[in-house]
């Protein structure tokens, strides 16, 4: 039976050496063979001013990155209007399309170098070339300029910097691990909801240039403290294979679980992606309905807490079914929004729980296999789960095209999700040996 990871009992010794020793250890990327053997079996701190601002790192972290990517609405409508204004519009979802799918795909390798210990570096300089690929960004004036510095460069780095977050956090905290990985994701929310809006009001009044500088003067800052911030806790500990770890889909219940996220991501963020220009087709005006990402975005927050707190007593997956059953319904009742009224309630709502499932649905990696690999492990499914990430938004696009309207699109992302929500029972089934139980 899968469960949690095998630890050997705390070695009983001096408090104050251990103490001692461990701190030592922090921040260091020295080989297993020089690490003294019992620091894998010894406590976690779960809580503490240096945890706590591993969390704070690691939020000023998914500000940066999934926060950024959440804005693409603005620059679709940018670019679609004025600057790209001769390239198609679905042309140019693409290039937000390959930048949101992109932080997940770097994932299998930034994991692997993590486990092995060699984040520090590669988070750094890909958290410098994100910078300066915002700024690149206020110069870029044709389509493939965009699409090399906004889709595919941004998104690279992104993901290196987003790739070992869940995994550093899973070393400082092991019953508290749900509240710190929420509040790690309420970062992406309040970039989702601030980013938006700084873009849409700056544009006008200083130039789409200085709104891009003033971006990048913003990333500079929160990457800044994350760099400073963001240190494992245990040493590199050298497990079999190499990049990838194909031996980690013998385990039915990790296999299961990343088809999950993948079907998952195939619906989720159809939503979030086409709320806007759905209700500007029934009549709402486009100064309204931009605002609909930032409600969502807004409520998403209070979802990432929630889910937080409820993980860490009640398990990842029982909190995550009913919230993605709660996502997956307003997928449907999106379908018969006509009003303003009915547009908020269901960005709120939607926003609210697709947030639970997005900052809660990596926990389960921490117990389906060896803590000493959960960078890679969690690497893999990031980076399958960002496959349906970059197909899942063109797919429902084809759907519309070919429908004429967004009722087709509704069904279809609504019964990704409810298909999603079946994997992750089978998945808990497999991992308890029952029906109900604490996972």
């Amino acid at each position: 039976m899968v469960g949690e990871p095998t630890l050997v009992e705390p070695v009983e010794k001096d408090p104050t050496l251990a103490a001692s020793e461990e701190s030592e250890k922090i921040g260091k990327e020295d080989d297993i063979l020089t690490t003294p053997p019992d620091i894998w079996s010894a406590e976690y701190p779960d809580g503490g001013t240096r945890a706590w601002l591993i969390v704070f790192g690691g939020a000023c972290t998914t500000f940066s990155t999934f926060g950024l990517v959440n804005a693409w609405g603005v620059f679709q409508s940018y670019y679609t209007e004025t600057l790209l204004k001769d390239s198609s519009p679905s042309d140019i979802a693409w290039i937000g399309s390959i930048q949101y799918a992109l932080i997940f795909i770097p994932g299998v390798a930034s994991g692997h170098y993590f486990d092995r210990g060699y984040h520090r570096i590669p988070f750094f300089i890909a958290s410098a070339v994100l910078v300066a690929a915002t700024f690149l960004v206020g110069q870029c004036t044709q389509y493939w300029h965009f699409l090399l510095c906004q889709g595919l460069v941004t998104g690279i780095s992104a993901g290196i910097v987003y790739g070992p977050i869940t995994a550093v956090l899973g070393h400082w905290f092991k019953k508290r691990r749900g509240i710190a990985i929420g509040v790690l994701a309420t970062g992406s929310s309040i970039g989702g909801t601030i980013f938006p809006i700084v873009a849409r009001n700056l544009i006008p009044r200083v130039g789409f240039p200085w709104t891009l500088r003033i971006i990048g003067f913003i990333l500079l800052f929160s990457l800044g403290c994350a760099n400073l911030t963001v240190r494992r806790r245990l040493p590199p500990k050298h497990v079999a294979g190499g990049l990838l770890n194909p031996a980690a889909f013998k385990n039915p219940a990790y296999t299961i679980y990343c088809i999950s996220g993948i079907i998952a991501f195939f619906g989720l963020y159809t939503v979030l992606t086409y709320i806007d220009v759905s209700a500007t087709f029934v009549g709402i005006s486009p100064e309204f309905s931009f605002y609909l990402i930032s409600m969502a975005n807004g409520a998403s927050l209070f979802g990432r807490l929630t889910a937080g707190v409820t993980t860490d007593k009640l398990g990842a997956v029982n909190v995550i079914v009913p919230f993605s059953a709660v996502a997956a319904i307003m997928t449907y009742v999106w379908l018969l929004a006509r009003s303003k009224g009915s547009f908020v309630a269901v960005a709120i709502i939607y926003g609210f729980s697709s947030g639970a499932y997005v900052s809660s649905f990596m926990l389960p990696m921490f117990h389906l296999g060896d803590i000493a690999d959960v960078g890679r492990r969690s690497g893999m499914a990031v980076t399958l789960t960002g496959l349906g990430a970059l197909v899942g938004p063109p797919i429902s696009g084809a759907i519309n095209t070919a429908s004429g309207g967004y009722s087709a699109v509704g069904y279809y992302a609504g019964s990704m999700i409810f298909a999603s929500i079946a994997l992750m029972l089978v998945t808990r089934h497999l991992v308890l040996g029952k029906i109900w139980g604490k996972f």
